[in-house]
């Protein structure tokens, strides 16, 4: 007799039904897209009623994205966020990139004239990735930094576009607690009065709040639509950046970097302008 039931496979989006797709490869790529899709950590449990899937299934893919790096296990909850592997698995599409691109030559402009290291970054769940760096001009050893991860509650950077970002993507941060890396690394109260302030001026600020004696000033990075999908800072010993407020002209060199990518990306206006 033929069976009238829908199976599991029916139920895919369309995509997951063309001609000559793998399911296997399909399902793997649905539970990329559905830790891509908000800040939290999903569990096992809630990847398999997101997907329609079994929990086995839903565990030993994830079992096999873990190996390869392209997700990775919280060691509290359990539960799984994107892993480092697909930044490296990216690092070829970074020179397509076009948030990167338009970033390069006002990187290495910033860097000269703060006389800092410069990062450019991109907010990824509870951290931000650096997609770019510019070395300090005056110091010859240094470490490239591409790739790394930073706190996007303890760096200028990650205040920055924090600053924009939806009320509940903000709450959702805080609920899943946010790391206290030194003495001055800011508790939940004090974060969103600083996001307040950031989001009139468009300039964050980070004082000895991941690493004592490294200070941070960033400015968000907006694209045409409004949204801020990056960010660009200037870093260095707090002396030098922060000593006791930001040094003479460098808020203003940030803002100058971080508007002029915007501008380049397509936005109409930067916090503080009259949009044109």
């Amino acid at each position: 007799m033929p069976n009238n039931k829908r199976s599991r496979s029916s139920k895919l989006p369309p995509a997951g039904r063309r001609r000559g797709t793998i399911q296997s490869v399909d399902r793997a790529a649905r539970i990329l897209r559905a830790l891509a899709s908000g800040p939290r950590r999903l569990g096992v449990s809630e990847l398999a009623e997101r997907l329609d899937l079994t929990r086995p299934t839903v565990h030993g893919l994830l079992q096999t994205l873990q190996a390869h790096g392209f997700v990775e296990q919280d060691t509290d909850s359990e539960k799984y966020q994107l892993g480092p592997g697909l930044l490296h698995l990216g690092n070829s599409y970074l020179d397509l990139n076009e948030l990167r691109g338009r970033s390069i030559a006002h990187a290495e402009q910033l860097a000269e004239r703060a006389s800092a290291s410069v990062r450019v970054g991109v907010m990824h769940g509870p951290t931000v990735i650096v997609i770019h760096h510019v070395f300090r001009p005056d110091v010859p050893f240094q470490v490239l930094e591409v790739g790394a991860e930073l706190p996007v509650n303890a760096s200028a950077l990650g205040k920055a576009m924090l600053a924009y970002a939806p009320r509940e993507l903000v709450n959702d941060l805080i609920a899943e607690g946010l790391p206290k890396l030194t003495g001055r690394t800011l508790g939940p109260a004090d974060l969103r009065r600083e996001l307040e302030d950031v989001r009139s001026s468009g300039i964050a600020r980070e004082r000895d709040e991941a690493i004592l004696g490294e200070s941070s000033l960033a400015g968000a990075i907006f694209d045409r639509g409004g949204l801020a999908v990056g960010a660009i800072a200037v870093v260095g010993e707090t002396e030098r950046i922060l000593p006791r407020g930001p040094v003479k002209g460098l808020r203003a060199a940030v803002g100058d970097a971080a508007r002029a990518i915007s501008r380049e990306l397509g936005a109409r206006r930067w916090p503080g302008e009259v949009e044109q």
